[in-house]
């Protein structure tokens, strides 16, 4: 007997099972479950909800089958055409790639050759054997011409047709529409039509499982079936998604009756059934699966279909029509925008396949699919919005002086309360502040520049300092670095180039006649460099420039210089100390979390090491920056995860100066030219980069830097409105991120960074290294100051005579 008390609060946390979910057939009040949910759908996507810009390419509308509610198929006499041509097919992608589309969706009939002669014949003409097969050449031509994704709904297809479409697509999709067997005789929707018996299309969806394509399914809802029919088809559903995790989205589609078809007088899918059955799958599939309704079925229902549990609106497009649902015109996308907000959402763009099999390229696509899907995604592996890329000379995509005070509820805002009590956050907080969109996103920004301006008031700082980069010639193979000469390649890069300390000397000191009090001094991983090499650049530069401050090797040259002299880090540092120098930049740190350094930098120091090295700095009254470089192949969760230990090092040494963000240059990077790696971040995550660590370091860490070269001016206008105080030096030269394939320059000497700073409304202030004021002298000094000296880094490589010899004392 079942229980009038159904209790739905137990599947929070769990699925229901077979028996459960047939039980929610009961007559259960509507509200509590349209409550669950929606908290699930709130628990596994946040305030987001997503839509694929596409066009609709009806390859051909032919169909050997007879379903009696559609108007899609036609017969060959109503047509011009069987198939559309290569130049229209293009024609449409185009359009759409013009209109900012991702989606190329391939929709057609199913098997039109095995009823009709004329199908057969077009084939024949065109050159092709079978539908599928000029459907593969025309994907094909889509993704190659026209930079789409194609996203292929070509009805029933045998495994080698659905292999052969896996080259050239994300993702693949059929509606099971429903698994109850009625409807498949004499007088239901789907009687004539063999392709809609369920046992086939079940068949078709374990099929796409075992050939691993993330695949898009669903149910029609309103055709004569029952409730529980609804529930055993989604628990069919359900079923293949445990056994091959590949359906990447459910589909809630609402019948909807179309003039001069058998079921012209059937009535539509009741608002109320189409809500309860968007609550049930839901519940069904809990948090994290994607479902949708289409928008264009539904017009007007925006709200009332988010509350139900949706989290997608599917593909809508602003060039073509829904050639199956032609009567419904798809919303225009800020009309979508407007009530997805009314409902408290934010409307983002996908791909028309989502993050989760994003993040597992290898299994999931193509090789050629894969390297499309990574170059359009962004960190989280939803599509990349803007066109901007670090080091580019490009303006930003949104350009504002200050974010706008808005009041965000829920995580976010329990967020800033634990922030403000002084609490640390966790890596789940963290996460989630990378996460934010839309009005979060601003409320973000807002709130990193208020703690800004709580700590360092309207200042900006900057130090005059001069880079100097000893050698290019490296030993280890960092896929994110093309400053290395590891390789001959031709690009953007150096010749390889090594400094004696008679060069390097000399640049020091020309930086000390134009007003600097720091030299940066880090370099390639020499083969013949020993922790000997280290103590001899500062040895020189100390006797000849006894005021010039040093900051200089990373950890890991400390680590690969202690290794060679045989002793420890602490006494290689004691001994580098002692000879002057005075601070390290906490480069090499990439991202600590060596997931990801086994990936970009295998062969590099691993997170602990990294951490040793610059713990034993600070105990020695060595300070030392933090950085972290991303946009590559990394998520915010390595982000949460590396800012985590920046912070808890800091805890106990107190050691860090500022915290630099390094946005990944990809043009010449070793990495992205293999296509293994992001185009960088987006401008949006640089942005978040930023404000969050002025959120999470807050009361540990008071100096948040941002890189000119690397965000150009216009990117530190912007920063400066969401937390960053400091704009790091003024360089004179620069070679890592030049050889990566900036654009923003080499030296901002003091009369450029003043007015970039106070263009911002802010103050600009000259410091030290560690944050002190320079002596009036060095600040006359840096102003007009004569032009660099030509400099000379090419050398052969072959020798090291003269050249800073590990041997020279």
């Amino acid at each position: 007997m079942r229980t009038k008390t159904f209790q739905l609060d137990r599947f929070f946390d769990r699925r229901p099972d077979r028996e459960e979910a047939r039980a929610l057939d009961v007559s259960i009040p509507g509200e509590p479950l349209l409550l669950l949910a929606a908290a699930l759908r709130d628990q596994g996507h946040g305030d987001l909800v997503t839509y694929s810009p596409k066009v609709f390419i009806p390859l051909t509308v032919l169909c050997r089958d007879v379903c009696h509610y559609c108007t899609f198929a036609k017969q060959p006499r109503e047509l011009s055409q069987p198939y559309l041509a290569e130049s229209q097919v293009l024609e449409i992608a185009r359009a759409g790639e013009q209109q900012g589309c991702h989606e190329a969706l391939f929709t057609l009939g199913d098997k039109p050759e095995l009823r009709y002669r004329a199908a057969r014949e077009a084939l024949d003409q065109l050159g092709f054997a079978s539908t599928a097969e000029y459907l593969v050449h025309t994907a094909g031509l889509v993704f190659d011409q026209a930079g789409l994704l194609p996203h292929i709904n070509a009805g029933i297809l045998d495994s080698d047709e659905m292999s052969a479409l896996r080259e050239v697509s994300a993702s693949q999709g059929i509606m099971l529409e429903s698994v109850s067997e009625r409807l498949t005789e004499r007088g239901g929707p789907h009687y004539g039509s063999p392709d809609k018996r369920p046992e086939v299309r079940l068949a078709n969806i374990e099929q796409a499982g075992r050939l691993k394509i993330p695949f898009t399914t669903g149910i029609l809802i309103g055709i004569g079936e029952t409730r529980l029919e609804r529930i055993e088809s989604l628990l069919a559903i359900r079923e293949l998604d445990d056994r091959y995790g590949h359906i990447q989205e459910l589909i809630i589609q609402p019948f909807r009756a179309k003039a001069d078809t058998l079921m012209a007088a059937h009535p539509p899918a009741e608002d109320d059934e189409l809500d309860w059955t968007i609550a049930v799958a839901r519940i069904l599939f809990g948090q994290h699966m994607s479902i949708q309704a289409p928008p264009n079925l539904s017009p007007g229902a925006e709200t009332r279909l988010i509350a139900a549990g949706i989290n997608d609106w599917g593909g809508v497009s602003p060039v073509t029509l829904d050639h199956v649902n032609p009567e419904a015109p798809w919303p225009h996308i800020e009309v979508l925008r407007e009530k997805t907000a009314q409902a408290g959402k934010t409307l983002v763009p996908r791909l028309p396949v989502y993050p989760r099999f994003i993040e597992e390229p290898k299994v999931w696509f193509s090789s050629r699919v894969s390297d499309r899907v990574r170059i359009r995604s962004d960190s989280t592996g939803l599509v990349r919005t803007d066109r901007w890329f670090p080091g580019a000379l490009t303006e930003v995509p949104d350009r504002r002086g200050s974010f706008p005070a808005v009041t965000v509820p829920g995580t976010i805002g329990q967020i800033r309360i634990r922030v403000e009590k002084g609490l640390d956050l966790t890596e789940a907080e963290i996460t989630r502040l990378f996460l934010v969109r839309g009005e979060e996103f601003d409320y973000a920004c807002a709130f990193a520049d208020d703690l800004r301006d709580e700590v360092n008031g309207s200042t900006v700082t900057y130090v005059v300092n001069r880079n100097i980069n000893y050698t290019n010639i490296c030993h280890y193979r960092c896929g994110f670095c093309a400053f290395s000469k590891s390789s001959t390649r031709k690009g953007l890069r150096d010749q390889p180039y090594l400094l004696d300390t008679g060069e390097i000397t000399r640049r020091a000191a020309e930086a000390w006649d134009r007003g600097a009090t720091e030299v940066c001094l880090q370099g390639g991983i020499h083969p013949d460099f020993t922790g000997q090499t280290y103590l001899s650049i500062c040895n020189a530069i100390r006797e000849a420039l006894p005021d010039m401050h040093i900051h200089a090797f990373s950890p890991l040259e400390i680590q690969q210089g202690a290794e060679t002299l045989g002793i420890g880090i602490r006494e290689l540092l004691e001994a580098l100390k002692e000879a002057g120098l005075s601070t390290l930049p906490g480069t090499a740190a990439e991202i600590l979390d060596d997931e990801i350094r086994q990936i970009i930098c295998p062969d590099k120091i691993n997170t602990a090491q990294w951490l040793e090295v610059i713990e034993t700095a600070h105990a020695l009254g060595l300070p030392t920056t933090a950085t972290i470089m991303f946009g590559h192949v990394e998520h915010p969760r390595h982000w949460a995860r590396h800012l985590l230990r920046i912070r808890n090092l800091q805890t106990i040494s107190g050691g860090f100066t500022e915290f630099v963000p390094l946005p990944f240059v990809h043009q010449e990077a070793p990495l992205f030219r293999r296509h293994s790696a992001r185009s960088g971040p987006t401008f949006r995550e640089c942005m978040l980069m930023h404000a969050v660590a002025r959120i999470v370091f807050h009361g540990q860490i008071s100096n948040i830097q941002a890189s000119w070269t690397k965000m150009g001016r216009s990117g530190i206008s912007q920063l400066l409105a969401a937390g960053v105080n400091d704009l790091g030096g003024t360089l004179m030269n620069e070679s890592i991120s030049r050889a990566a394939g900036t654009r923003n320059g080499q030296e901002l000497p003091p009369e450029d960074m003043d007015e970039l700073i106070r263009q911002c409304g802010r103050t600009p202030i000259q410091r030290t290294t560690l944050y002190g004021r320079p002596k009036q002298d060095r600040i006359n000094c840096s102003y007009g100051a004569p032009q660099l000296l030509p400099v000379v880094a090419m050398a052969p490589p072959v020798s090291t005579d003269n050249r800073v010899p590990a041997t020279q004392s």
